[in-house]
């Protein structure tokens, strides 16, 4: 085992630095290795990996259609969810509602 107590500041650097490109290296290898395992996988059955992620549906959310729209400029518009536009903020402290927003 390497004792570091006893290594000069110059060594420790330049061990920092081979664990570190160790690392990097080590990171690439698995992943290779995890696309050759989903790559075998598929092809048993009858698929490449990239048919697949194709296939694959989108992770996330789906658009939402707007709610409400500035009476000044109809471009703008919220979906209601999230932080508040800075138009609707102006608007609700003129005395509006968000149903005056609505579309």
């Amino acid at each position: 085992m390497i004792d570091l107590n006893e290594m000069t500041l110059e060594e420790l650097k330049k061990h920092q630095k081979d664990v570190s490109k160790a690392i990097e290296s080590y990171e690439e290898r698995a992943l290779k290795a995890a696309r050759a395992e989903m790559d075998a996988i598929a092809r048993q059955h009858g698929f490449t990996f990239d048919q697949i992620l194709a296939k694959a549906p989108a992770i996330g959310r789906k658009p939402v259609a707007p709610k409400y729209a500035n009476p000044a400029d109809k471009t703008q518009t919220w979906t209601g969810r999230g932080r508040k536009p800075k138009w609707v903020v102006a608007a609700l402290a003129d005395g509006k509602t968000l149903e005056d927003l609505s579309i």
